[in-house]
């Protein structure tokens, strides 16, 4: 019996699930640095057109991606519920990501995580690691390496 036990444990991972559309998205916790509100975004010449501008959050600027246009959604449509989450990736880049809406916090073991084959021909679809399960409802799961692979290109 004990053997078993240890058999089925798993790591398990926290995500912030936040909505683009009517899909669900996660993002894994441990590259968020913050949460913030909708505010002023400053326009940069000659960047790619996902990147909507920077942002002033307590002296540092930041580059704002929008996730809808990179992903070839229809463009952000700014309301209450839009918000800018900050994250930190290899230690010291930091970008911010435009969301529709910061659902909540899940805890996934990696038993409720699908790996996804890789599709050329699905421009969402190379941008997630996994599809995730939470009461019954689905989670496409960010990679965020591959999301936010080009941010350095002009």
């Amino acid at each position: 019996m004990d053997e078993l036990s240890v058999n089925t444990s798993y790591e398990t991972t926290q995500f912030i699930v936040v909505r683009f559309e009517n899909e669900q998205y996660g993002i894994n916790i441990k590259y968020i640095d913050n949460i913030v509100r909708m505010q002023q975004i400053t326009r940069v010449p000659k960047v790619q057109k996902y990147i909507k501008g920077v942002i002033n959050l307590r002296g540092e600027v930041i580059p704002v991606m929008s996730i809808r246009l990179k992903m070839g959604y229809e463009p952000d449509e700014i309301n209450k519920n839009t918000r800018i989450i900050i994250l930190k990736i290899d230690g010291n880049d930091t970008i911010g990501v435009l969301v529709d809406e910061v659902k909540e916090v899940v805890t996934l073991s990696d038993n409720e995580i699908e790996k996804i084959s890789y599709d050329a021909k699905d421009e969402k679809q190379n941008f997630l690691a996994g599809i995730g399960k939470d009461r019954g409802e689905l989670i496409s799961i960010f990679d965020l390496n591959l999301l936010l692979a080009e941010k350095e290109n002009v």
